[in-house]
């Protein structure tokens, strides 16, 4: 029997297709049912279509929605920033709202961003009591959702907030630092690319999670019996900072190739925060929730992701798509 009937927003996403495994691998009894468009449903919906939104509700009767979709990459949200508040600001008001309506026992998990924290973010690692000042505009929409979301819980919303750091793994887009360097690195062991790597500024350190140990605090949110309400706000971090270039380090030492490093101008970013890292030890003594996957997994895995790719655009291998498994 059916226990959980789970709704999730951003469902075919790099975070949605690993939480969508983990519910659909490891917790018997939940129905998942993603919103929105491209996530398999016959009437895709858009988080800022209110009246779309309130019908996908009020049909599926949720017991929690884990809100994932957003405008996630920081260079999208500085392109696009009207855009980016209208996701992630109104779209989170609208999908919150419905929730109050038309199932107000359900739990709402609201994926936010330790972006939030921006100017807080130092080497000491910050707890979920550092203020939010952002320094960019998708930390600043994120900041605001969040925001909103607390207040919201005074009207009844049964939410729970998490903040999680920077998180990493195969499938993620080459948008992202990490994915980036392993694509470059794939492209230098198929022949594609010179042996030359292309970088930002690599000296800042951040905090980096393997996202199958991300989703697995907004699975256990979803789906165990935690209080849910303003207090309730999570940082998820490993507490360990690294630099970008040890990372890139890491990958071109797996891969065993020799390659230069070639800094480029327009991978730099403006106010960027030299060292961030989180305290999660409130997540750990409350929801139980503790990361798993070795730090050498993750970049394992997210090489032989690209590698992969390479293979497969060459013809030689089929591709293979999604988050696999953590090996144990």
């Amino acid at each position: 029997m059916t226990t959980h009937r789970i709704l999730v927003t951003g469902a075919s996403g790099f975070v949605g297709k690993a939480l969508l495994q983990l519910l659909e691998g490891e917790y018997a009894g939940c129905e998942v049912f993603p919103l929105g468009q491209g996530e398999g449903r016959r009437d895709p919906i858009d988080i800022r279509d209110q009246e779309g939104v309130d019908r996908a509700v009020r049909e599926i009767q949720p017991t929690a929605l884990i809100h994932l979709a957003a405008v996630a990459a920081p260079s999208e949200a500085r392109s696009a920033p009207r855009h980016a508040w209208d996701v992630n600001v109104t779209g989170t008001m609208n999908l919150a709202e419905s929730l109050m309506r038309h199932a107000p026992q359900a739990r709402f998990v609201h994926v936010g961003s330790s972006e939030a924290y921006g100017a807080s973010l130092s080497s000491t690692p910050v707890t979920e009591q550092a203020p939010l000042r952002p320094v960019n505009i998708y930390g600043a929409t994120k900041a605001a959702a969040d925001l909103m979301i607390g207040q919201m819980c005074y009207d009844g919303l049964r939410a729970i907030r998490f903040r999680p750091f920077n998180h990493i793994g195969p499938g993620q887009s080459d948008t992202y630092v990490v994915a980036d360097f392993a694509h470059q690195v794939a492209g230098i062991l198929s022949g594609k690319s010179d042996p030359i790597i292309h970088v930002g500024n690599i000296e800042v350190e951040r905090d980096f999670l393997d996202v199958r140990d991300v989703v697995r605090a907004y699975a256990i949110a979803a789906t165990e019996d935690h209080d849910a309400g303003p207090d309730c706000v999570y940082n998820i971090a490993s507490g360990q900072p690294r630099a970008i270039r040890d990372i890139l380090n890491a990958i071109v030492s797996q891969s065993g190739v020799d390659v230069e490093i070639r800094i480029e101008p327009q991978k730099l970013r403006a106010n960027q925060i030299p060292v961030a890292v989180g305290d999660a030890s409130k997540a750990r003594r409350e929801l139980n929730w503790a990361p798993h996957v070795p730090f050498e997994q993750s970049v394992a895995d997210i090489l032989e992701y690209w590698r992969q790719i390479a293979a497969a655009a060459d013809g030689s291998v089929p591709p293979r798509t999604g988050v696999q498994q953590a090996r144990q």
